[in-house]
């Protein structure tokens, strides 16, 4: 199984602002719905919350520490590492957030899909730096800003240099 992170940060490493992404971004959900529809994605429960129901058309599994927490549609597991071992069938598996899931996750993972939105914004969870000793960019393609996309945007694949 090949485990990929995928997100969508700034320049400065921001993902996320009060629980909710800090832009609207049509062509990076686009980018998003077509890589990880009809895959596993793996999610916090903050994450999950934040997106309010089970993405469509993906196995959803969510983390929580909260033994009580139940939601329609989705898996639950206690730990990454659990929602990972049950995801071992698959070919390829998505991470799709919060902050302390990627930071977990960037040891272990095989790729990073990282939308890179070029600018600056204020926000309170961030993805980590990507260490180029340990991944290789192998494709990239840019997207200009647009009267639906407000950032130009770059979609970038990383590879774990084994």
């Amino acid at each position: 199984m090949t485990l990929s992170i995928i997100v969508a940060c700034t320049e400065n490493y921001v993902i996320g602002a009060n629980n909710s992404m800090p832009w609207h971004l049509p062509a990076d959900l686009k980018h998003f719905k077509s890589l990880t529809t009809g895959h596993t994605i793996i999610m916090g429960r903050k994450t999950y919350e934040s997106i309010g129901k089970p993405l469509p058309n993906r196995r959803n599994l969510v983390i929580s520490r909260n033994s009580l927490f139940k939601a329609d549609g989705v898996e639950i597991f206690s730990s990454l590492e659990s929602a990972i071992e049950n995801s071992r069938e698959e070919d390829e598996c998505f991470l799709i957030g919060g902050g302390e899931l990627y930071k977990k996750a960037i040891v272990f993972a095989d790729r990073i899909y990282l939308t890179r939105i070029h600018t600056n914004l204020e926000g309170d969870t961030f993805f980590p730096e990507i260490n180029l000793d340990k991944w290789k960019l192998s494709s990239e393609s840019f997207l200009a800003k647009d009267d639906k996309n407000s950032y130009d945007l770059n979609f970038q694949l990383y590879e774990k240099i084994s």
